[in-house]
């Protein structure tokens, strides 16, 4: 396991030790991703990643005789950071068998109590003294200059619990927001959800300034550095976690519409944006003709690290 080193803003003698516990989902990846990220810009870190079993009962064992097999020959961690709940167990097997403090991102399956920090969306509607609310999940967007940028990027999910997808309607406003600036370049990406058929939909419709991007074309890195150099972005409802990486990179934001199948904790974490002034509805933009301007920076990674150093590592 090699690890990962971070050569900026020293924190005390040594360096701090992370051991992320991956599971192989990207979204995943991403939060656990996000908050080492903007761990390493405050402190000196090394980070190894390391996959978890697949295995239940391997995990189960793991934690009850506090053996971690894929912890050997690594220093001992500071930190032992996962997302996604094949990890959790992994983390408590780790902190029995190595030492260190863990650190789940998600509101966990097994009792908060067992962690020492749980980084959970505030839509959960949970509390703790070990618990860090932050708004929607985290990611490993970085905010730039957006002085100079140009372009929108048009993020399309899919078919959601919460939402009922209605291709028509989505074709219909992506139509509109294109049609209405002919001056600005468009690029349109959907996800695994989409429906099949809706990129060669979009195509029929022959917009010179839309480029349409399939999801099977883009690399785990491609919707951050679009993000990064775009002046605005478009997110069909459902996609949540990108309507949080759009807001993080500083964007104007839009959201495409969806007709809501259930009230829930999605729907309240996308309202209170709305409310708050981060993302305009597209009925709201069709009133006004433009996106808000963002009210401020959002970053909720950089805050939970600034946080946890200030809570956490001062004696580190």
């Amino acid at each position: 396991m090699k690890p990962t080193p971070n050569n900026q803003k020293g924190h005390g003698d040594k360096p701090l030790v992370i051991w992320r516990l991956t599971d192989a989902k990207p979204g995943h990846e991403n939060q656990s991703l996000g908050l080492c990220n903007a761990l390493a810009r405050l402190v000196d870190l090394v980070r190894y990643d390391i996959p978890v079993d697949t295995g239940l009962l391997t995990r189960w064992t793991g934690w009850l005789t506090g053996r971690f097999s894929a912890g050997q020959g690594l220093p001992s961690p500071d930190l032992v950071i996962g997302a996604g709940h094949r990890t959790h167990l992994a983390l408590l097997a780790a902190r029995r068998a190595f030492g260190g403090r863990a650190v789940v991102i998600m509101n966990p399956t097994l009792p908060r109590g067992l962690f020492d920090l749980c980084v959970i969306p505030e839509h959960d509607s949970v509390s703790g003294s070990n618990v860090f609310l932050t708004r929607g999940v985290l990611n490993r967007v970085v905010a730039g200059e957006r002085d100079r940028l140009s372009g929108t990027l048009l993020l399309i999910g899919g078919r959601s619990a919460h939402f009922n997808w209605q291709s028509g309607a989505v074709i219909s406003q992506i139509e509109r927001i294109v049609r209405h600036q002919p001056e600005e370049s468009f690029v349109l990406s959907n996800s695994r959800r989409t429906p099949d058929d809706l990129m060669a939909q979009l195509a029929t419709l022959q917009l010179p300034n839309l480029t349409l991007v399939p999801w099977q074309q883009t690399g785990p890195d491609w919707v951050a550095q679009q993000l990064e150099t775009s002046r605005a972005a478009w997110v069909s409802e459902d996609s949540v976690s990108m309507v949080y990486e759009a807001i993080t990179s500083g964007a104007m934001v839009g959201l495409i519409e969806l007709e809501k199948s259930r009230p829930g904790r999605v729907s309240r974490g996308v309202q209170g944006l709305v409310d708050n002034g981060w993302v305009t509805r597209f009925a709201d933009w069709q009133e006004r003709g433009v996106l808000r301007e963002p009210p401020g920076c959002f970053n909720e990674a950089a805050r939970c690290a600034e946080w946890m150093v200030e809570q956490w590592l001062t004696e580190h």
